[in-house]
């Protein structure tokens, strides 16, 4: 049945028929209380975007337009044209706003011709009964109404009935609901319009309603005695058949529902369902290809009856597995999704029913972790949830609940064993009230951790360093252990819990005593050494000392310069930016210096020494203040005093008529004459260091004094005036002992006799052990030619 078709009649205007006002002989006289358009909401938001007031503004903006007996609009002069498709087809070229609706009334008018007069004439009476002015025809005018029909229609506006804004939203919804074939809901919307007024298409709309819905009463109540009787396959033949007649019949809906719903939890769902945290997921198997499925949502409300909701309408597609979503899930609800097969706009087919759902979604990623005398969880709150509550039982019963807030919450001071927790979400159902989830139940044991190391000290014990701290083993928490390791990274803070496994190895340094915390880190050593508590699985951190082992310095040596002062020569250590130099004199005096690696390798070292013996000490200087230094054996030298021997050559005195014999003048010179020995070197020069002096030696050994172990002296002569290059060559005048000459100082040698033929040339040389500690001063090689 169409329902935008129109009849003749006659409307009584004050005692007059309408047609009177006109002087037309077919005269519109029965006037539209509805559209009875399909889609009119999507067409008046059409009508909106391009600012007309009225589709008949889509033709014109002047004044002539003819609506009563057609929708005509002016041509030429005193000409006019009716609107039809061609027309529109015309002014629907483009993209335009205007464009858009043209297309949409041709398409309306290629259905039913009648329906853009209807259309039409209800908005144009729609405006003149809003206007304050509307019974006047000057209203209609402006409007852009011909002058011949602006009286006409300004009656037409004061005859029909008024319509609120319910009467018109039922007026205008109608034809969407008929072509649904939702009688129910068409009943009620012409139950909202007044009975009064003279529209023939609503007239024959009510008897073509009265007409189905006895079928789908008759229907209905024959499902009802087949079910009573128990043939529950022909009372779904009914309901369907209900359903294909008032497609929103509530009680056959519920009724399919009811007979084919899951009966048990071991029965294959047709229709799956699964709630995720803000969406309902729906899958099932579509046999039948080219079927539109309306997937509806039942839900309990609060007063104890039954919404229903269109979630969504998938258009045909292939068969297999289909789904769908629900993204307005109405959270704190008990609801049931239905998909029903669709042809034509009816139902076609035995609808898919899911189980019940409770609409409180859990939360998400809950992760519990444990610690010392606590457990620690973790979660991802669902969107719309109002609270999250947790529940804690311990091992030895029901703890109470927990606080909690922004997804975590903090259990502290557990005993050792399992807890379990359940968290809750609660949500507001549409109604105002507050449900709760089942919630999800977890359970984490709490273990046993080791006492936290609360101090630990490091002291050196020369090249050791020996380990100490408290907290552990101080409180007999048998099966603890200490773990010394350097991180990798950056040290986790003290009482940070941590597992075993992810601990680096205990520190691989050779143990001083076996047994005993005292480990000699290796040279180039400077680390941060940190005390780990372990047990088990279960580790805590403890605090960190700074521990240096410098490289030691080798091939220390000094040698005497002109100037009097001391050249130091060393092999800098690497890694090493600062060494501490000492030197102890032989008359107690001491001296330090703080020699940089870049000053040393610019400038060398020279000490400010005397000529007296000296005792030279280096060793590395810590890297970083405050750090704990296990110093190696310090690098030493012993200069002895600046000792030398000089000899020369005597000529014969005269005696009397002849001359005496000459002689050699050996002289030892030192700069400390006394038979006594200075006092030896200060053990303590530098920190750290256990001795003073080389392994295995004493003060006593490595006096600051001339040698008691001089060299011998030797005198050659050979004939001629060159000199002697060696003590094999040329003839020995004589020998002096390093004792001899040490005890008397000097000693004079007379020549008995020429030891070889004259001229002969003298020279003296030095032989011994220590012959190149000892300065031999020559004089000038003339003065040693004997003649």
């Amino acid at each position: 049945m169409s329902v935008a078709g129109t009849t003749g009649g006659a409307v009584q205007v004050a005692g007059l028929e309408f047609g009177h006002h006109l002087g037309l002989p077919q005269a519109l006289s029965a006037l539209p209380l509805s559209p009875l358009t399909p889609g009119y909401a999507h067409l008046q938001a059409t009508q909106r975007a391009a600012g007309l007031r009225h589709i008949g503004e889509l033709f014109g903006p002047g004044q002539g337009l003819r609506v009563l007996d057609g929708v005509f609009v002016p041509l030429g002069v005193r000409g006019r044209r009716r609107v039809d498709h061609a027309l529109l087809a015309d002014l629907g070229r483009g993209t335009t706003p205007t464009a858009t609706l043209a297309n949409a009334l041709a398409e309306l008018h290629r259905h039913d011709p009648q329906t853009l007069r209807r259309v039409l004439l209800y908005q144009l009476i729609e405006l003149l009964q809003d206007h304050p002015r509307g019974h006047h025809p000057d209203t209609a005018r402006s409007f852009g109404i011909h002058a011949e029909e602006t009286a006409g229609l300004a009656a037409a506006a004061r005859v029909r009935p008024v319509l609120d804004k319910g009467q018109r939203a039922a007026a205008e919804s109608l034809a969407d609901a008929w072509a649904e074939h939702r009688l129910r809901r068409v009943r009620k919307l012409l139950e909202r319009l007044p009975p009064t007024g003279h529209d023939p298409s609503l007239t024959t709309l009510r008897a073509t309603l009265s007409r189905r819905l006895g079928h789908a009463d008759a229907a209905l109540d024959a499902a009802g005695a087949a079910e009573r009787a128990g043939d529950t396959e022909a009372a779904t033949e009914e309901y369907l058949r209900t359903l294909r007649l008032a497609a929103d019949d509530r009680k056959a809906l519920f009724s399919l529902v009811r007979i084919h719903r899951p009966r048990h939890h071991g029965q294959a769902e047709q229709l799956r369902c699964e709630l995720r945290s803000d969406v309902a997921e729906l899958t099932w198997d579509a046999a039948e290809p080219g079927v539109t499925w309306r997937i509806l949502r039942l839900r309990r409300t609060g007063r104890g009856s039954t919404e229903v909701r269109e979630v969504r309408q998938l258009p045909p597609g292939a068969g297999g597995v289909r789904g769908s979503q629900d993204r307005a899930i109405p959270l704190g609800s008990t609801v049931r999704y239905v998909a029903l097969p669709v042809r034509e706009g009816r139902v076609d087919g035995v609808p898919l029913v899911a189980r019940e759902l409770r609409v409180t979604p859990e939360v998400s990623d809950l992760a519990l972790t444990d610690g010392r005398e606590r457990i620690d969880g973790t979660w991802r709150t669902p969107p719309g949830a109002t609270e999250v509550t947790v529940e804690h039982t311990g091992p030895d019963g029901p703890a109470g609940p927990l606080a909690c807030g922004n997804g975590r919450f903090a259990a502290a001071g557990l005993p050792p064993g399992p807890h379990r927790f359940r968290v809750v979400c609660h949500y507001r159902t549409p109604e105002g009230q507050t449900v709760a989830s089942p919630g999800i139940t977890a359970t984490r044991t709490v273990h046993r951790w080791p006492e936290p190391i609360r101090t630990l000290t490091a002291t050196a014990e020369g090249e050791a360093i020996r380990f100490a701290w408290t907290g552990v083993h101080e409180e007999g928490d048998g099966g603890t252990d200490v773990r010394l390791v350097c991180w990798p990274g950056e040290a986790p803070a003290p009482g940070s819990e941590l597992a075993t496994a992810e601990l680096p190895g205990a520190l691989p340094w050779p143990r001083h005593h076996d047994g005993a915390p005292v480990l000699c880190p290796p040279p180039g050593t400077h680390a941060e050494v940190a005390a780990v508590a372990v047990l088990g699985e279960r580790a805590v951190a403890g605090p960190a000392v700074t521990v240096e082992a410098p490289v030691a310095v080798t091939g220390l040596s000094a040698r005497r310069q002109a100037d009097g002062q001391v050249q130091v020569v060393l092999d800098w250590p690497e890694g090493t930016g600062l060494l501490t130099v000492s030197w102890t004199e032989s008359g107690g005096r001491t001296g330090e210096r703080a020699v940089a690696a870049h000053q040393y390798r610019r400038q060398g070292l020279r000490l400010p020494v005397g000529r007296g013996g000296v005792r030279v000490r280096a060793v590395p200087a810590p890297r970083t203040s405050g750090s704990v230094v296990a110093l190696p054996s310090a690098a030493e030298t012993v200069l002895p005093p600046d000792t030398s021997v000089a000899y020369r050559l005597v000529p014969a005195p005269r005696r009397m008529l002849r001359r005496g014999k000459p002689l050699i003048r050996v002289t030892l010179s030192a700069p400390d004459d006394s038979p006594e020995s200075p006092p030896a070197l200060s053990p303590d020069l530098s920190p750290g260091s256990s001795s003073g002096l080389p392994p295995g030696s004493s003060a006593e050994e490595s006096p600051l004094r001339p040698p008691e172990d001089l060299p011998e002296f030797v005198c050659v002569a050979r004939s001629g005036t060159l000199r002697p290059r060696g003590p094999a060559d040329g003839t020995t005048v004589f020998r002096i002992a390093g004792a001899e000459l040490l005890e008397l100082r000097t000693v004079e040698h007379e020549l008995d006799s020429a030891p070889c033929p004259v001229p002969y040339t003298l020279r003296g040389f030095l032989l011994g052990a220590h012959a190149t500690s000892v300065r031999l001063e020559e004089p000038s090689p003339a003065t040693l030619v004997v003649r």
